[in-house]
């Protein structure tokens, strides 16, 4: 086939139902025209980013709609609907190994064009990051105080793996797999750019360095590190060693 005939193919006339509901002529007319490329590379990074983006977008409204199970004590739809935010997130971290493919070199020619364009500046990035604050209220409203348990007892003195206990933890999931995400994302520049550039020093580089040791619920993470402590305070601050006889 010539790229004549799979320019016309691809861009479609716009009239069969799967392109109308799909609306596939704009979906497809969303990427720069072959001969407008700077080098074969562009093509995929633009559409890696433009579907991290319809990622973010699912996994937003998801959030929202989790938001409001939580609030009506609809546990069951609520995890069900986290496994779809955690997929979402696993494929993220999995489509950036996409643009490993592309040289460092080519890669510069690319990030000519972004001027001083970074995904930090990404709608579906900053939505994501301001939406934990509503979550983790809704949770506290719902499982903590609509129980009256302390997230202690969810997890340690009244543990029972409940409701309460399976959304905490699903939550957890959720922040685990956004910094998971950004380690990839982070590795990602190590291997396009690097990090050590005089050119890169006070720009985004350092803010997603920054970002890689941000929690969206802090809570969760210092809950296990109370608990560990407190199992922890049976042996002292070093454990004996194990004797082989009493562990054959």
């Amino acid at each position: 086939m010539d790229r004549q005939s799979y320019q016309t193919m691809m861009r479609g006339a716009g009239q069969l139902d799967y392109e109308i509901y799909l609306n596939t002529e704009q979906l497809l007319a969303c990427q720069k025209e072959p001969d407008a490329l700077c080098n074969p590379d562009e093509l995929q990074f633009m559409i890696v980013h433009q579907v991290e983006e319809l990622w973010m977008k699912l996994m937003a409204t998801t959030l929202l709609d989790i938001d409001d199970e939580m609030q009506a004590r609809n546990s069951f739809k609520a995890l069900t609907l986290f496994r779809r935010v955690h997929i979402c997130q696993e494929m993220m971290s999995q489509q950036l190994s996409l643009l490993e493919t592309m040289s460092p070199k080519d890669y510069q020619r690319i990030r000519l064009l972004l001027g001083n364009g970074s995904g930090q500046e990404s709608p579906g990035f900053r939505v994501l990051l301001k939406m934990p604050k509503d979550l983790w209220a809704t949770y506290v409203d719902a499982y903590l105080d609509g129980g009256a348990r302390t997230l202690e007892q969810v997890y340690d003195s009244d543990y029972s793996h409940d409701d309460a206990y399976m959304i905490a933890e699903a939550l957890a999931e959720f922040d685990e797999q956004f910094q998971k995400f950004r380690n990839a994302h982070m590795q990602l520049i190590y291997r396009s750019i690097g990090v050590a550039a005089s050119s890169l020093k006070g720009r985004p580089v350092e803010i997603l360095n920054e970002g890689l040791r941000y929690k969206m619920f802090p809570e969760l993470w210092q809950v296990r590190a109370e608990m560990t402590d407190r199992w922890g305070s049976t042996y002292g601050k070093k454990r004996d060693k194990l004797d082989p006889k009493t562990h054959a």
